[in-house]
């Protein structure tokens, strides 16, 4: 099984259980976007977390498994920035961007965050491991509109 399979896997007894990324993380103790990235192969999880997930959503031990294999992420990616500090922002989009979207859509439906009806604030969080870098983004939902 690969990643997409698993993936596939993974969303299908998603829908069939009718359960939310905010089931799935209390079911396995992880964060809602981490664990969704992980159920997108952008991340991986550890034995028990993978074994919480398939008893959650039913599922065998071939997704168990594969979900606890490294992925290989972003791949497909053509080009990139060069200066570190922007490619950390491309590289949160790669392995977090398709959770943040399974969590957006299901939170507030079929639509965008505005990138124009927007703000974002920067904080420093000291700590004594080394300071912390805080992003916040509040966009406005924008749902696709149907005719």
């Amino acid at each position: 099984m690969n990643k997409l399979e698993m993936t596939e896997a993974i969303m299908a007894a998603k829908i069939e259980k009718k359960a939310s990324w905010a089931d799935i993380s209390q079911a396995t103790g992880l964060s809602e976007i981490f664990v969704t990235s992980a159920c997108l192969g952008q991340n991986s999880l550890e034995a028990e977390a993978a074994e919480k997930l398939g008893t959650f959503l039913g599922l065998g031990d071939d997704v168990v498994g594969c979900i606890q294999v490294y992925p290989m992420k972003a791949t497909g990616v053509e080009s990139v920035a060069k200066d570190p500090l922007i490619y950390r922002f491309f590289e949160i989009a790669y392995v977090y961007g398709g959770s943040l979207k399974e969590i957006i859509h299901e939170k507030f439906g079929d639509g965008i965050m505005s990138a124009i009806d927007f703000t974002m604030d920067v904080e420093k969080v000291e700590d004594p491991k080394g300071d912390r870098v805080k992003v916040v983004m509040n966009g406005k939902f924008l749902p696709y509109k149907k005719w």
